[in-house]
This record gives structure tokens, C-alpha cells and sequence, in this order.
């Protein structure tokens, strides 16, 4: 009886041997930009905390949400600003863990629109606001940070968090603009094609080597079943 031709099934993704799988956290809404009082700035950039209650509640979805995952974190990173910290503080008290702070995860650094004034311009269509998304760059506003500087650090940051971890998975507590810069630049696309995502959004990726890879981006399913809502606050 003649043997029968292989078979190739469709496989499951594995992760490559030496690869960290990042889980990124965007923090939840954090409190409203009142023109009158600015928010305090750390480092020259707004540090307003996490909104009550919906901030809250959406952080502690999220971080249910990944230990419900039954996934072995062997780190929490969070940036230098509060917000982030606020957010991963269920995860890390669960874990018992102290969070790593990784500075150069931190937002895209606004310029002279720091502490709130970048969402009052948006909002009321100002017109460099305009052409910040026409020219798809944030160095638009005037003395924020490029691209190619913004996207260095963040590489920087991330292929550091993997050397550290490979083989681990780690979740990362960061911003908006982080993480549209992580998938832009993992995918090719164009500046700003991927900024959309919502607060408490959970991005998967992987790093292996100078390969990042996108499993999942802006996973919202612990915030609402629905796939179109609302929009949330950009920055």
C-alpha cells in the first residue's frame, strides 16, 4: 500500500527561543486639562494623575484582566509618570511585586503644549494641531520631540526590557504615543497609523532580536464587548 503524502497542518504561533513577550498597558483616562491650573509637569512633561473614578476602574479591569490571563510576569515595568504607576498598582499588589521604572518609556514629550495644553488645541482645532497629523510628527508643536527621537528611546527601552528577559514575558505600563510608535515601527506604517489606542488598551509583542512582532494590538474586550465606541482622550 503506497504511503499517504504528508500532511502540513496550519500552525500555532511559538515564541522564538530567546524572545520576551511584552504585554503593553496603555493607563487609564487620567483626570481633565483645566487651562487654569496646568497640570505639574516631571521632567518638563504633564503629570496629571489617574481620573475618578473611571481612570480607577478602568486600571482595575485591565489588570484583572492579565492576571486572569494565568500568565507568569517575570517583571512590571512603569514609567516616571504617575498615571502609569496608578494603573499597574493592582497588578503589582497582587503579585507583590515592586514595578521597574523605565524612563525612556515614558510619553512623547509635547513641547510648549506640555501640561494639558496639548488637549485644549486638539480639541478646539488649532491649526498646528492640524498640521501635526497632516505631516504625521509631533515636532509640529513647536520644541516637542521628533520621531526619530522619540522612537529611539523607546527602542532603546524595549530591546533593553528584552535582553533582561528572554524567554519571560513582562508587562509594561505606558502611554498612547508609546505604544502607536511600537506598532508603527514594528509594521512599517506610517507615524501616527496606529495612536488610536484606547486608555487601559492592552497591546501584545513580541521581541526576538531586532524582529518585533505584533500578536495583539488595543485589546479592549475587559472595557466593553463592542468593537466601535466612544472615542477616548488621545494623550
Amino acid at each position: 500500500m503506497p504511503d499517504r503524502p504528508r500532511q502540513y497542518r496550519q500552525s500555532r504561533f511559538v515564541r522564538p527561543p530567546g524572545a520576551c513577550e511584552v504585554i503593553l498597558v496603555r493607563h487609564g483616562e487620567s483626570q481633565p486639562a483645566d487651562p487654569d491650573a496646568p497640570f505639574p509637569l516631571v521632567d518638563g512633561q504633564g503629570d496629571p494623575p489617574l481620573h475618578e473614578p473611571d481612570g480607577v476602574e478602568q486600571a482595575r479591569l485591565a489588570c484583572e484582566r492579565l492576571l486572569a490571563s494565568g500568565e507568569e510576569f517575570a517583571a512590571v515595568y512603569v514609567t516616571t509618570l504617575q498615571r502609569t504607576r496608578q494603573t499597574a498598582q493592582v497588578l503589582v499588589d497582587r503579585l507583590g511585586v515592586e514595578p521597574v521604572v523605565e524612563p525612556d518609556l515614558r510619553e512623547v514629550h509635547l513641547g510648549e503644549w506640555e501640561g494639558g495644553l496639548f488637549r485644549k488645541k486638539v480639541a478646539e482645532g488649532d491649526p498646528i494641531a492640524e498640521q501635526m497629523y497632516v505631516e504625521q510628527r509631533w515636532d509640529v508643536i513647536p520644541g516637542a520631540e521628533s520621531i526619530e527621537e522619540f522612537g529611539g528611546r523607546i527602542r532603546r527601552a524595549l530591546d533593553g526590557i528584552a535582553r533582561t528577559h528572554p524567554d519571560q514575558t513582562v508587562a509594561v505600563f505606558t502611554h498612547g504615543g508609546v505604544i502607536g510608535q511600537v506598532v508603527a515601527e514594528a509594521t512599517g506604517a506610517r507615524g501616527f497609523a496606529f495612536t488610536g489606542s484606547d486608555n487601559c488598551g492592552i497591546t501584545h509583542v513580541v521581541i526576538a532580536n531586532d524582529r518585533w512582532i505584533i500578536r495583539t494590538w488595543n485589546d479592549t474586550s475587559h472595557l466593553t464587548p463592542r468593537f466601535t465606541h466612544d472615542p477616548e482622550p488621545l494623550i
